[in-house]
């Protein structure tokens, strides 16, 4: 079966995976060649964009440190006192607001609210909305100054 490639259901599909394969990343260590290779056998990895998750999985593994600063900057709690799931939400929407202007602001903060009304605990998404809109407003101030009018 084709796969949908870069079109915004397979995106979707992909950003649901990276949400998994960074809770797995948090509680296991693996890698992300293992962590690769263990999603790329699952059936529901054909149906989404295999390059985009390959990609942001590298990014956020690769900036992880720096995305957390940034999560620390605005939660009253520490990186440690988040729970699994909304970490990897908020370190996936950080990762894409500051690593892939080719998606708009309003594009990533709803897909991480929806994934966080979906897979986070209850009220979380509130949590990942703030963190990601100040975020927002910093990290794309350049790329988008007419954003905030749309």
């Amino acid at each position: 079966m084709p796969r949908d490639r870069g079109g915004a259901r397979s995106r979707q599909r992909a950003r649901e995976l990276l949400i998994k394969a960074l809770y797995q990343w948090q509680l296991a260590g693996h890698s992300a060649a293992e962590i690769s290779a263990q999603f790329a056998a699952l059936e529901e990895f054909e149906h989404c964009d295999r390059d985009y998750f390959g990609e942001l999985l590298a990014v956020v593994l690769d900036d992880v440190t720096a995305l957390d600063a940034l999560i620390a900057r605005q939660a009253a709690r520490g990186i440690e006192q988040l729970d699994a799931v909304g970490r990897a939400i908020l370190l996936l929407g950080l990762a894409e607001l500051k690593h892939r202007d080719d998606v708009p602001t309003k594009v990533v903060i709803n897909e991480a609210v929806e994934l966080a009304k979906r897979y986070g605990a209850a009220e979380s998404f509130k949590f990942v909305n703030a963190v990601l809109d100040k975020m927002a407003r910093e990290l794309r101030r350049i790329a988008e100054p007419n954003e905030a009018k749309a």
